[in-house]
This record gives C-alpha cells, sequence and structure tokens, in this order.
C-alpha cells in the first residue's frame, strides 16, 4: 500500500496489485479528517462530533487489497457530509434559502447531505449556514467522491462482466429495542431491489459461517448509494452492510476494543470470501493504492 499523504483529499482509493476480483469495497462514513473552521465553529466537543462516525471501518476492511480487490474510502466525516445522501438532500433548517420541504424527509430531520445533527440528535451549529459553503462543501467532497465510486463500478462490470459494490458501514448499539435485539450483521439491498437474491443468500452465508449474526433490511435496508448504484439487471449489485459497534470499539470513548485486531482478522478473511464472488485476471502489474 502506498505511504503517500492523502488526508487533503476527498477519498483514498486502495487498488490490489493485481487487479482479480469485480467486487468494491466502500467505507463512506469512516472519514475523520475534521476541517479546523468546522470543529471551531462547532458548538459540540471533536468527541461528540465524531458520534456519527463510522468508526475504524476503513481499518476493519484493510486487508481487501491483498484479495484482489478494491477498496474506496472517505477521508471526510459524515458529520461534514454525509456522501450517503442525495446531494440536492438540504436542510431548510439549518442552510439559507433552501425552501421548506425540497429536501425530503431525511434531511427534514437533519440528516441531509450537510448534516444538521449528530448521534442523538444534537445540532452541530447554532443557526443556519450560508448556502453557498453548503455547496462547497459538496462540491470539494461529495462530488469526487460518487464520480469515483462510480466509475470504478462502471470499470469492474466493463473487465468482468459485472460488478458487486459492498456498501459498509456500522450501527451504533442503541439501534437495538429493549424487545427486539439487533444482529450483529445487517445486510440491506432495498429489500430485494439492489442485488439478486443468490448474491445476498451467498453473502448471508459467509458471515453465517464467521460466527456472526445477521438480519436483512431491518432495522437498515440501505440508504442514497444502495439506490443510486444498485442495478443488477444492468450488471451492479450493491448490498449495504452494517457492522455492530459493540463488536470492536467502545462506543462512549470511539476506541478500539483490545481485541480489536482479532476482529479485523475475521472480516478480513470475510472480505476475502466476498471477493471471488467476482473473480478473473486483472491486467498484470496494476499498481496499489493512489
Amino acid at each position: 500500500m502506498s505511504q503517500a499523504d492523502h488526508s487533503h483529499l476527498p477519498y483514498r482509493l486502495h487498488l490490489p496489485e493485481v487487479l482479480t476480483s469485480g467486487v468494491v469495497f466502500a467505507s463512506p462514513h469512516s472519514g475523520r479528517q475534521y476541517p479546523q473552521e468546522f470543529v471551531r465553529r462547532a458548538q459540540l466537543d471533536l468527541l461528540r462530533l465524531r458520534s456519527s462516525e463510522d468508526a475504524f471501518v476503513d481499518r476493519l476492511l484493510g486487508m481487501v487489497p491483498h484479495h484482489g480487490a478494491t477498496l474506496l474510502e472517505a477521508n471526510y466525516p459524515r458529520a461534514y457530509v454525509d456522501l450517503n445522501r442525495g446531494e440536492e438532500e438540504l436542510d431548510p433548517a439549518l442552510i439559507d434559502g433552501v425552501a421548506r420541504g425540497s429536501g425530503g424527509a431525511r434531511a427534514a430531520m437533519g440528516l441531509g447531505v450537510i448534516p444538521r445533527v449528530v448521534s442523538g440528535g444534537r445540532e452541530i451549529f447554532m443557526g443556519k449556514i450560508p448556502q453557498a459553503e453548503a455547496k462547497a462543501r459538496i462540491e470539494a467532497v461529495w462530488r469526487p467522491y460518487h464520480a469515483r465510486l462510480g466509475a470504478l463500478l462502471q470499470e469492474r462490470r466493463a473487465r468482468f462482466g459485472r460488478a458487486i459494490l459492498f456498501d459498509v458501514h456500522s450501527m451504533p448499539s442503541e439501534a437495538s429495542t429493549p424487545r427486539q435485539r439487533c444482529a450483529e450483521i445487517v445486510l440491506g439491498d432495498r429489500f430485494g431491489t439492489s442485488a439478486k437474491s443468490e448474491t445476498m443468500h451467498h453473502v448471508e452465508s459467509v458471515f453465517r459461517r464467521a460466527g456472526l449474526s445477521v438480519a436483512r433490511n431491518t432495522p437498515f435496508a440501505g440508504a442514497y448509494i444502495v439506490q443510486r448504484y444498485g442495478r443488477p439487471a444492468s450488471g451492479i449489485e450493491v448490498i449495504q452492510i452494517e457492522i455492530s459497534r459493540a463488536l470492536y470499539m467502545d462506543e462512549e470513548r470511539i476506541e478500539p476494543l483490545p481485541h480489536f485486531e482479532m476482529f479485523a482478522a475475521l472480516i478480513g478473511a470475510v472480505s476475502a470470501e466476498l471477493a471471488e464472488l467476482v473473480r478473473g485476471r486483472g491486467d498484470a502489474g496494476q499498481m496499489a493504492a493512489e
């Protein structure tokens, strides 16, 4: 893997030395490059700002390129730009000049492409931000990420005949309710619309063989990325993977648990099996991470 510093870029792309899999793994919510001005203006401290992060998911996926597959991870955090929202999902309660009701239900809840709140409904700023600021974040972070992700999926489909995107997230323990304990892994395919049933069945079996409990589409069926890119009839499938944070991190301190590396090895073994779903021969000598 390249040791170059890409912290100023909207994403980091990790390619295998030899591309042999049409599977792409992505982590859009594990970014932790918080702009100083953003942190300075926020009414929350950094720990609370990080509560919406899918912290350390990028580290869990670190072995992906060694399996001949591709890894795309965000650099900037979800609290700054949410890459799993459409760029039109603008919150009128946060952004000046946005018409009420125009950004959709998620934006109205404070969870638009430029979030108003983090976990627990805590507001990031007091008052509104200029529309120009929101558009600048989208232009600098959201559009380059999605341009690269879309191009990767098209390239993999062209080379291997099909492509699969695993959009990987983490879910807080509070996703469980007193009546129903959430599974350790939740797979989302928008109720069968973004991936073939045989693909979902295979993915579920891989996680179950790894000793993890699995649910489908409840409580997370997939959001913007699954909806936008999942086109099974056209050769591109997308499955959202939610991993319980309780398995590998202290959720209050946002720190890895002592057995983090063991769990990362388990996810590494799972990702190796998932990479086998679309296997072929890439161009010899394709270089690793940019």
